[in-house]
């Protein structure tokens, strides 16, 4: 007896191959929106800290050891929280020390956000060629000369 079609049983089989086949695809789909999610705030905030370095560093004068620091609007980093924080802080400075001497100082910068109930950061640092001042040397601690 020919018989055309498929029976019941192999319809059951084939249906539960498929439902795990289509539950590890899904589950695989959910983890790779997560992490282009997370990548993407990590290129924004990459972004922003290039930005904000940028202003810092064209800035004439920064207090040295004063934190400087504020949030961003909630739509510059896809609607969360977010904001940054610098300071300035002599790296290294000459045997002088004295009004007029140069030093090289340190910017360090942090870009934090929330996300998913976690606080994240990006840090980004640099350094430039400084010339102290009377107010710079009694800060960092060196006698006037």
């Amino acid at each position: 007896m020919n018989r055309r079609g498929f029976t019941l049983l192999e319809m059951l089989v084939a249906t539960v191959i498929m439902g795990i086949a289509v539950t590890g695809l899904l589950s695989s789909l959910t983890a790779s929106l997560r992490n282009t999610a997370r990548l993407t705030e990590y290129d924004r905030a990459a972004m922003l800290a290039r930005q904000k370095m940028d202003e810092i560093l064209l800035l004439p004068r920064i207090p040295l050891g004063v934190p400087m620091g504020e949030n961003f609007r909630p739509e510059v980093m896809g609607g969360l929280e977010s904001g940054w924080k610098a300071r300035v802080t002599p790296f290294e400075r000459g045997p002088a020390g004295v009004a007029g001497s140069e030093i090289l100082e340190r910017i360090e910068l942090r870009i934090w956000w929330k996300a998913g109930g976690q606080d994240r950061h990006f840090n980004l640092e640099t350094y430039r060629a400084r010339r102290l001042d009377a107010e710079d040397v009694a800060v960092i601690g060196v006698p006037r000369g």
